[in-house]
Order: structure tokens, then C-alpha cells, then sequence
């Protein structure tokens, strides 16, 4: 199975089938699923979160995708800050453009990753290495992802809880895809900002 099948098969349909079908754990198979995507990019932590809003409530749903979206941040963080010497990171930690993202987050701290991980569309699972190599404390990190992927769940789960309101109500649907637009676009101007940072400060060097 390639990773274009994997990710045709993850569809809203398909993840509400799946909680239904192991309903019986409870919260657990929800919080594994938005916990896996951290260590996963290529599963789609946006179809997971409306899933989660849309079988268990937008409040429950809500907590549920958020602890284990921040409990796989934080666990991709610290086993990436305590094996960050070994060969193989040593070697991507070498790369231009990491170390140019190690520099930045290390320069500014909570900031650029709070506004990282507000955006729905962010590769956190990138984020969370990057960070781990970086000199960030864990502190500043975990405060960034608690409140970060709050702002970023929560747009979501709202979205997700009832999906029926947004064919029988456009106005909010067009609401809705006008604030999905702005967080594109937000996202886009802090990596467009990122690059002309580290631009400038290599002409100066």
C-alpha cells in the first residue's frame, strides 16, 4: 500500500466508520489517532479533529484531539532532544535550511512556534524535530504547543461538530472558509517572514 492510497483511504467517512467501530475504548482510539499524526505527517490531522468533533461533541471532541495532539508533540520533541546526537540527526541538523529553522526558533523562543502550530496546515511532525534539535527549552516548547494547537483543534473542531450546518447555513460556511483562507495565508506569511530573515542575515554575513 503507497501513501497515496493511505491517504485517499483516510477520509472523513472512513475515520467516523473507525471510531464507531472501536466506540468501545471510549476516547482512547481518538486520542491515538491525532497522537499518531505527530509521529506521522502523511495522516491528516485536519479529518482526525473534525472526526473527533463530530462522534464525540464539539467540547469532548475538542479535548480529546487536543491532548493527543499535544502528548505526540511533546513525545516527538523529547525522544528527538534526547537521541538528537545520534548519526542520523546529526546529519539532518547539518542541513541548510534545518539549521536556518534551529536558528530561528532558538532566536525568538515561544513565538514563531505558538503561531506555527495555530495554523491548521503547519507540518507540526517537522516543527517537532526541528524543535527538539534546536536549544529550546522544553518549558517554552510545551507552553507554545498547549496553547498553539488549542487555538488551531478548536477552529477546527468547530468546523467539524456539525457537519450538516454547513450546507443548511452558507453564511457560516462562508465564514468559516474565509477564517480557514486567513490561517492559509497567516501560515504563509510567517514562512514567507522566516525566509527573508535568514536571507538578510546570510547577505550580512
Amino acid at each position: 500500500m503507497d501513501i497515496e492510497t493511505i491517504k485517499q483511504w483516510f477520509t472523513l467517512e472512513n475515520v467516523l466508520s473507525m471510531l464507531e467501530q472501536y466506540r468501545s475504548f471510549g476516547v482512547v482510539p481518538g486520542i491515538a489517532a491525532t497522537l499518531l499524526e505527530s509521529f506521522l505527517p502523511i495522516l491528516p490531522m485536519f479529518v482526525f479533529v473534525m472526526a473527533n468533533a463530530a462522534a464525540f461533541g464539539l467540547w469532548q471532541g475538542f479535548l480529546i484531539s487536543w491532548i493527543g495532539a499535544c502528548l505526540g508533540s511533546i513525545l516527538v520533541f523529547s525522544i528527538t532532544r534526547k537521541i538528537g546526537q545520534k548519526r542520523f540527526f546529526h546529519f539532518v541538523s547539518r542541513h541548510r535550511k534545518v539549521r536556518q529553522f534551529m536558528h530561528w526558533i532558538e532566536r525568538h523562543g515561544f513565538g514563531p512556534v505558538f503561531l506555527l502550530y495555530c495554523f491548521p496546515f503547519t507540518p507540526s511532525a517537522i516543527v517537532n524535530v526541528v524543535a527538539g534539535l534546536s536549544r529550546m527549552s522544553h518549558q517554552q516548547f510545551i507552553l507554545a504547543v498547549l496553547c498553539g494547537k488549542m487555538v488551531m483543534i478548536f477552529t477546527i473542531s468547530f468546523i467539524g461538530y456539525d457537519i450538516a450546518a454547513l450546507v443548511k447555513q452558507p453564511l457560516r460556511t462562508v465564514i468559516i472558509a474565509i477564517v480557514i483562507a486567513l490561517l492559509w495565508y497567516a501560515g504563509k506569511r510567517v514562512e514567507a517572514k522566516f525566509s527573508l530573515t535568514e536571507k538578510q542575515r546570510d547577505h550580512e554575513n
